[in-house]
Parts: C-alpha cells; sequence; structure tokens
C-alpha cells in the first residue's frame, strides 16, 4: 500500500513531501525516499519508519524546488535501502517512484540487462527506470520516453518520474488500478499524491487520474494525456475542509469509495508476502515452522457478521489447499458451547476493527484450553492484534463505512495467502501448483478493477425494478454460498429490505414456497464444480415464474438465456472467485440503498465496531 507524494513550484520541496509522506505512511512503512531536482538529482533513501529518512533529512537536507517521494511497503526485494524508491539509473539522471506490481518484470529485467543495464536493486519498479532511461538514450523526450516505457508495462500501476534533463517536471501516470494518482493544484506551484490526505493542507482543488492517463506537472500549468499520446482535458474536484468529507474524494459515500478501492486493498494485502518468482508465501508474523504446522490437527475459525462469512470461505481454502481440518463458528456463541479444543488447534480470529467484544472473548476461551492463537485484523496496536500470538494485517486502509465491503475482499485474499502458506509448511501444495496459483493471485486486482469500471454491469435497470421489493433470495453452493450470505447481509443491512441467503441445495427443502414473480431471486452460477447444480437451481427458480438474477462469468450465453438478467465477473481460479463474485453484490445494495434514501454509511441501530456483547 505504498504512498507517492510529489511537489513543485518556489518552496522547498522535500519538506512538502516529507509531510504529506506522514499522511500515507499507513500505507507502507518497510522504507521511504526522497528525490529532489537542484541543478542535479539528489536522492535520500532509508529503511523503516519516515522517522528515519527524517533524520537522514536533517542531516543531509534536500534542496531544489521539486520532489517526489515515495513510503513502501515491500513487494519484490527484502525492506533494505537499495530497495527504497525513488529508484535511479546508472547515471543518476532519472527518478521513479511506483505503486503496483511490475507482473513480467522478470523478462523486462533480463531483456534490459542483455542490452547493458546494471541493477541496483532487487525490486521490479527499477525496470521502469532503465526503460525510461533507454528511450531517453534513444533521442526521445522525457514524457515520450516515460510514454514508450509504460506501455511495456503489464499490471496495474501509479508511477512519477522526474529527470534532471528536464527538471521543471514531473511526470505521473495511472495504469490500472494500482491506487490513486491524485493531482493537487495552487497557485504558481502544483502537487500530486496517491491520496488527498497527503495534499489536502496545501489545496482543495484536486484532479484524479484515471486508467491509461498520464499528467505532465509543473509548477506554472498541468497537461493531460493517455498514454498513447491523445491529449484530454480534465475537470478539477473542489474538496471541502470538513476532513470527513474530504476524504471521499469524488465519491458519494465512503462505501462506494471503499467498494471501488478494492483493486488498491486487494494488491496491498498481496503486497510483500508473495514471492512471484518461487510461488511461496511469506507470513512471518505468524512465526510457525513446518514441524509446528504438521502438529496442527485443527483451525476453528471465529468472527462476526461479515467476517464470519470470509470464515465460511476460508474453511473451502484451506481445507483444499492445506488439507486440515477447518470449523468456523460465531464468535458470539463461542463461548457458551463446550468446545474440544487442545494445544494442536489453531484459533483464527477474523475483525476488521480488532475490538470485537465476542471476537475476544472467544479468543480468551481459547488461550484458556491452550490453542494457539492467531488472528486476521486491520487495525495494527488493536486488542484482537494484540492479544494473538501471530497475526496477519489486512492492509485494507482504513474503513469508515459501516457496512464492510473491502475489508472482506482483503480478508479472502488473506485467507487464499494463509491455505498456501499451510499447504506449503506441510507439504501439501507443490511447488508447481504453488505457482500456478499465485499467478491467478498476480493478476486479481486487475480483474476486481474490470468489475468496478463504468457499464460493465447494468445496475441502472436493475435498481429501477428492484428497488421498491420487500424480500431478495441469494442462492449459491460450494465456495459461493457464503458470498450468497454476505451479499444479503449487505442488502439488509443498508438498503433495509429483507434478505435472505441460502444454500441452493437446499431451496426445494423449503425455501422454494417462497418463489412467486415477486420476489427477486439472485443465484451464484459461476463455472465451477457446481456449475450444473446452480443451473438447475435456475431453471427450478423459472420454472415457478420467479425472477432470476444470475452472476455469471464473463460470456456465459447459456445462464444468460436462462436469466431475467444477469451480472457479470470475469474468470478466476475458483477458490478466488468469491472475491470477484461479491463486488457486484456490494454495488448493487449500494445502488439499491441509494436510491431508496437510505443513509449508506451510517445504517440506523449499526455501529462499525461492535464492543458490547
Amino acid at each position: 500500500m505504498c504512498g507517492i507524494v510529489g511537489y513543485v513550484g518556489n518552496k522547498n520541496a522535500s519538506t512538502i513531501v516529507l509531510n504529506g509522506l506522514k499522511k500515507l505512511e499507513y500505507r507502507g512503512y518497510d522504507s521511504a525516499g526522497i528525490a529532489s531536482v537542484n541543478g542535479a538529482l539528489d536522492i535520500r533513501r532509508a529503511s523503516g519508519k519516515l522517522i528515519n529518512l527524517e533524520t537522514k533529512l536533517v542531516e543531509k537536507p534536500l534542496l531544489g524546488n521539486l520532489a517526489i517521494g515515495h513510503t513502501r511497503w515491500a513487494t519484490h526485494g527484502a525492506p533494505v535501502e537499495r530497495n527504497a524508491h525513488p529508484h535511479a539509473d546508472e547515471a543518476n539522471n532519472i527518478a521513479v517512484v511506483q505503486n503496483g506490481i511490475v507482473e513480467n518484470f522478470i523478462v523486462l529485467r533480463r531483456q534490459l540487462q542483455d542490452e547493458g543495464h546494471e541493477f541496483k536493486s532487487d525490486t521490479d519498479t527499477e525496470v521502469i527506470t532503465h526503460l525510461v532511461d533507454k528511450y531517453l538514450a534513444d533521442g526521445n523526450e522525457l514524457v515520450t520516453a516515460c510514454r514508450l516505457a509504460f506501455r511495456q508495462l503489464e499490471g496495474a500501476h501509479a508511477i512519477a518520474v522526474t529527470s534532471q534533463q528536464e527538471p521543471d517536471k514531473i511526470i505521473a501516470a495511472r495504469l490500472g488500478n494500482a491506487g490513486g494518482v491524485i493531482v493537487g493544484l495552487g497557485d504558481g506551484e502544483n502537487y500530486l499524491a496517491s491520496d488527498i490526505p497527503a495534499i489536502l493542507e496545501h489545496t482543495q482543488h484536486v484532479v484524479f487520474l484515471e486508467d491509461q492517463e498520464m499528467a505532465v506537472i509543473t509548477a506554472n500549468g498541468i497537461t493531460y494525456s493517455r498514454i498513447d499520446g491523445a491529449s484530454i482535458e480534465k475537470d478539477y474536484t473542489v474538496i471541502t475542509w470538513d476532513p470527513i468529507s474530504a476524504v471521499k474524494g469524488q465519491y458519494h459515500h465512503f462505501m462506494e469509495k471503499e467498494i471501488h478501492e478494492q483493486p488498491q486493498s486487494i494488491q496491498s494485502t498481496i503486497r510483500g508476502r508473495v514471492d512471484f518468482t518461487t510461488g511461496k508465501i511469506a507470513f512471518e508474523e505468524l512465526e510457525l515452522t513446518p514441524e509446528a504446522a504438521k502438529q496442527l490437527d485443527r483451525v476453528m475459525i471465529v468472527a462476526c457478521g461479515t467476517s464470519f462469512y470470509a470464515g465460511q470461505v476460508g474453511r473451502f481454502i484451506l481445507e483444499k489447499l492445506a488439507r486440515i481440518k477447518v470449523s468456523v463458528e460465531y464468535a458470539s456463541e463461542f463461548r457458551y458451547r463446550d468446545t474440544l479444543i487442545d494445544d494442536k488447534t489453531a484459533i483464527l480470529a477474523i475483525s476488521q476493527s480488532g475490538e470485537t467484544v465476542d471476537t475476544l472473548a472467544a479468543m480468551e476461551e481459547g488461550r484458556e484450553q491452550g490453542a494457539k492463537l492467531w488472528s486476521i485484523v486491520n487495525v495494527q496496536g488493536s486488542m484482537v492484534h494484540k492479544l494473538s500470538d501471530g497475526s496477519i494485517l489486512m492492509q485494507a486502509g482504513p474503513e469508515i463505512g459501516v457496512a464492510s465491503t473491502k475489508a472482506f475482499t482483503t480478508t479472502l485474499t488473506d485467507l487464499f495467502m494463509l491455505g498456501m502458506y499451510l499447504g506449503q509448511l506441510r507439504g501439501t501444495l507443490s511447488d508447481e501448483e504453488s505457482l500456478e496459483l499465485v499467478k491467478h493471485l498476480a493478476h486479481l486486482p486487475e480483474l476486481a478493477g474490470e468489475v468496478l469500471k463504468e457499464g460493465y454491469n447494468d445496475f441502472e435497470t436493475l435498481v429501477h425494478l428492484y428497488h421498491k421489493k420487500d424480500h431478495f433470495l441469494y442462492l449459491g453452493r460450494g465456495v459461493n454460498y457464503p458470498i450468497a450470505m454476505e451479499g444479503a447481509l449487505k442488502l439488509k443491512e443498508i438498503s433495509y429490505i429483507h434478505a435472505e441467503g441460502y444454500p441452493a441445495g437446499e431451496m426445494k427443502h423449503g425455501p422454494i414456497a417462497l418463489i412467486d414473480e415477486d420476489m427477486p431471486v439472485l443465484c451464484i452460477v459461476t463455472q465451477d464444480n457446481v456449475y450444473d447444480k446452480m443451473i438447475s437451481q435456475v431453471e427450478q427458480v423459472r420454472a415457478r415464474d420467479g425472477v432470476v438474477i444470475s452472476l455469471v462469468n464473463e460470456g456465459d450465453t447459456m445462464v444468460a438465456e436462462k436469466s431475467t438478467h444477469i451480472l457479470q465477473i470475469p474468470k478466476t481460479h475458483p477458490l478466488l472467485t468469491p472475491i470477484l463474485s461479491v463486488i457486484p453484490l456490494q454495488l448493487l445494495a449500494y445502488h439499491i440503498a441509494v436510491r431508496r434514501g437510505a443513509d449508506v454509511d451510517q445504517p440506523r441501530n449499526l455501529a462499525k465496531s461492535v464492543t458490547v456483547e
């Protein structure tokens, strides 16, 4: 969850950039750095938290009126100074900071090395520096060199580049959905950031770059274009000084913003934990040896609400990849049973806030009975985090909307990686299988971005037809049954429509009596091992004149022909499908709630953190 800040104007740039980075440190604190242009390119970098960089800047200040800075969450390469951003070319002419993963960096790095380029870091980002240098050496201007370089990159990226050859400009670009690229407008000075808080004290006027867009930022003006060179015009947004409202950016609600942040938050939770060259997963926070992993007999997941449904998905993942027994328990009920726990049991608590009282009570009960305590939690330093023997931080960033969205999908991502991690330690997952799984994982943020593109799904028609309905039924099987439960929960908690999630195979054992032309039935019919079974459920609903909204894989015309409406997602690995499946259900609930005039961010009777039983 890297943070990027840039400034060009008439003030000391490094001071402004450093202060901006402080507001983004939650995005990463493995290392940080700033590059300033003052006649020559000058860079300061330090491993660890920003205070280490700040100390260096006191000892040896950076001068100049243009700078770019970065705070890093490590992906490729250890969190040491040589891997910190900004990265410079061999001649110390170009500086680059980046948020994202260069998926084809191995191929690009080898090509550049064959051409004589020498690399100084272990990162994927450094290939961008050498690509820009390569095209500058061919006689291109900086903007053209950047365009040629960016077009070779696979994956999603937010990038900023500066050069001592053209010391008055910063080149910024957004490719895909690696995070925000925000240009701040000033008077004789301009700014760049990956999120609004970094520059809000300086300007209320900001421009949001979209996918495949570039900005050339100078003190006296900004030009916008697409990566292919076509010029574009961009409108600015006025941000109010109310700090709560300001964080929403261009979105109407926090929930809308957080839904659209999911490509970035998924990428952030992957970052630093996956070696894409070997397929290995690193969860050092769990302090787990292969011997200890093999001695585990069972994982018991304890959670409440949305986190409980994430745990249900996790059961499928852990059982499949790690071949370990898994149960999922409502934390609120856990301590009122005579649960059989011993020292071969791991209690895995899932909590966005880390302060959920029922989950904490379940953890205490587990500790008393000798279990190992793990957690997946979004808030470092929370009680769940402190109580755990080992903890996995979601890296979702602050989630303000009461109805959890990005914390859910980052939890699912963490559970997938945990399944791989345990499978690798227990010897149930081969190197070849691991490499195949991380290939799918690498593309996941991009696929999530596809689902969120405007016009990818037609919510307007669905909202118009069904926002006045009193009841919805959600059906799913296998790993997508918990997603049916979560989809129903989202609809009921923010729109106040009664919705029920149900295992599709059980429909004929009771709920089928409810089916008529007045109750929409949402069926999750993705192409997995229960695909044919779900088609049968669609047929049964249609045979009773039911309204069927089918969630399908893109291009599935067979199910589309049997359905009243469809929502679609791209195809991915079956165990990652729930992460994509839930996004259209979040959006459907959001748009219906808005249409009904509900308070989306603060639904009645609910709170973000449940700290009472």
